[in-house]
């Protein structure tokens, strides 16, 4: 088989990918929007359109039926074959057997995970065995690859790092975390961190870097905050790198990755001067395609039973 179909269906699109399944080169890519919340005879409108997707790019690479890998939000079961938990949006995914509706070989999985496999296999990591990886978007995202194999943990939320506590007495996050990291810089929390002044983390950004003093002090906390997280995550999972990506580290770039990098150092144990790299993310906006190929393609590495 030369080629599988990945796709990362998120909440306002569906991305599709055709994908060479020995170097992870993305040879065609469609797109569509999700249209949560529709259904067409009892089913989800999003379940047909990524239907119609693979079926688009099986023709492209006219090989007959593909395997499949499919990235979403939520928790995916153990076997990789649905999305177990998913909660307030997205009605209908959960339990939805994707094998049993695509009737092709499917490996489902987390968004956040589905984008590391993408760095694992085309990106940042390409080569490593220990990898931690942060998306700072709308939240915090994360997933951890340790020792060649994606933590799931028992239940399938392992990696959840955005919701790690950096302030014990803070408010409490939609995953009940006190203080989390997320709170601490995603998006989601901008205006109550910059007191209602800046509507985004772009607008935020924008101000620090134009001399605003308020703006570069809401800032200059969030990184203080995210180093200190990460300097823990490298304590107890000892990866061989730390990658940083989303919405907010592409737009940031270097007014983020420079003062991250010195916090970082400054926080970080060093058993015999060995420290930690911090990197941005580079597989791109079709990782979690990717990535859900690779997952497929290596049920041994992101699943754990291979279906």
């Amino acid at each position: 088989m030369k080629h599988a179909v990945g796709i990362d269906l998120g909440g306002t699109n569906i991305k599709a990918a055709l994908v060479n399944g020995e170097t992870g080169e993305v040879v065609q890519h469609r797109s569509t929007a999700t249209r949560d919340g529709e259904w067409v005879d009892g089913q989800p409108r999003f379940a047909l359109g990524v239907r119609s997707l693979v079926e688009e790019l099986e023709a492209v690479a006219g090989e007959g039926p593909l395997p499949v890998g499919l990235s979403a939000p939520g928790l995916a079961d153990s076997s990789g074959r649905c999305i177990a938990w998913m909660p307030g949006r997205m009605h209908g995914l959960e339990r939805l057997d994707w094998g049993d509706f695509l009737e092709r070989r499917v490996a489902v999985l987390n968004d956040a995970h589905a984008a590391l496999l993408g760095e694992v296999w085309t990106g940042a990591a390409k080569g490593l065995r220990h990898v931690c990886m942060l998306t700072l978007g709308t939240g915090v995202g994360g997933a951890v690859f340790a020792d060649g194999k994606l933590l799931r943990g028992a239940i399938g939320r392992a990696g959840h790092l955005g919701h790690v506590t950096v302030n014990a007495t803070g408010v409490k996050d939609d995953f009940n975390t006190p203080g989390s990291l997320e709170r601490a810089i995603g998006n989601q929390s901008v205006g109550e961190r910059g007191e209602g002044r800046y509507e985004t983390t772009h607008a935020l950004v924008a101000a620090a870097q134009a001399g605003d003093p308020q703006a570069q002090d809401v800032w200059s906390r969030s990184i203080r905050d995210l180093a200190a997280a990460i300097a823990s995550m490298i304590n107890v999972l000892d990866p061989e790198v730390v990658i940083v990506g989303g919405g907010i580290a592409s737009g940031a770039g270097e007014f983020l990755f420079e003062p991250l990098r010195r916090q970082v150092a400054e926080y970080e144990w060093q058993p015999g001067g060995h420290s930690c790299p911090v990197v941005p993310a580079v597989a791109g906006e079709w990782a979690g395609a990717v990535g859900s190929v690779y997952a497929v393609l290596n049920p041994e590495v992101a699943c754990d039973r291979g279906q």
